[in-house]
């Protein structure tokens, strides 16, 4: 019998096609599936990412919680005029504890994969309350109730209990500390920041909303935006990519 008029065999019975198509793609899921599970992890750990400080998870909270998600991405791709216009491509190690994760292809807005210190903290506190005040063209609309809204940190601390539950590595004492932190960091002199420092490395510390008195939802969201992209350096693998 010729190659042909076996395969034949395939064209002409339906219920014999549709075996062999669910046997050859439980053979290459089996192929792809099998080996992850002898893996620790499928992600390569890189220096200088940590997880969010309780003001900056409080703060990726309320970018979730109002939708910036749907308008901005935050996944450079490593394509030449992406990296040109955003900078490095994004690592899969920088989206380690997100939980989830905020990749996506949508943008109505720019990416904010690199957006960390880009900006000054009156630029986004300008930007979150009018976004044509800073960018004429922008279509955002704005949220001013953010620098006016007191910001609750009543569930932080369950909050990391939950993200650590995940896989985050939150320790008893960022649990304990949470409250305290979101208020360390929000500060501008803090006699406590070294111990926050301790806790979450180059976290920055100050007033984000420039209101000292109390801690708002703006302070949180800014402290988020001025963080991403900022834990790694990238010139250290521009460095290793030019000695190649």
């Amino acid at each position: 019998m010729s190659f042909w008029s076996r395969h034949k065999i395939f064209e002409t019975n339906s219920i014999i096609l549709i075996i062999g198509v669910l046997i050859v793609i439980s053979i290459g899921g089996l192929v792809e599936i099998v080996p992850l599970f002898y893996l620790k992890s499928t992600i390569e750990k890189v220096e200088g990412v940590r997880p969010y400080t309780p003001l900056e998870l409080a703060g990726r909270n309320i970018y979730v919680r109002e939708g910036c998600y749907n308008c901005h991405s935050q996944m450079i791709r490593p394509l030449r005029d992406e990296v040109e216009r955003y900078g490095h491509y994004s690592l899969a190690a920088e989206s380690m504890y997100d939980r989830p994760f905020q990749w996506g292809s949508k943008r109505t807005g720019p990416d904010l994969a690199r957006v960390g210190n880009k900006y000054s903290d009156d630029w986004h506190r300008d930007h979150l309350k009018d976004p044509r005040a800073v960018v004429p063209g922008s279509i955002m609309p704005g949220y001013p109730w953010l620098e006016t809204t007191e910001l609750d940190t009543s569930t932080i601390a369950q909050d990391l209990q939950v993200q650590a539950t995940l896989g985050v590595p939150y320790n008893e004492e960022m649990v304990k500390h949470a409250e305290s932190d979101i208020r360390i960091q929000a500060a501008a002199d803090d006699p406590n920041a070294l111990d926050l420092a301790k806790r979450y490395p180059n976290a920055q510390s100050r007033s984000f909303d420039g209101n000292p008195q109390k801690v708002t939802e703006a302070d949180a969201l800014i402290a988020y935006l001025q963080m991403l992209g900022t834990q790694v350096d990238f010139k250290l693998y521009d460095n290793k990519a030019n000695v190649r």
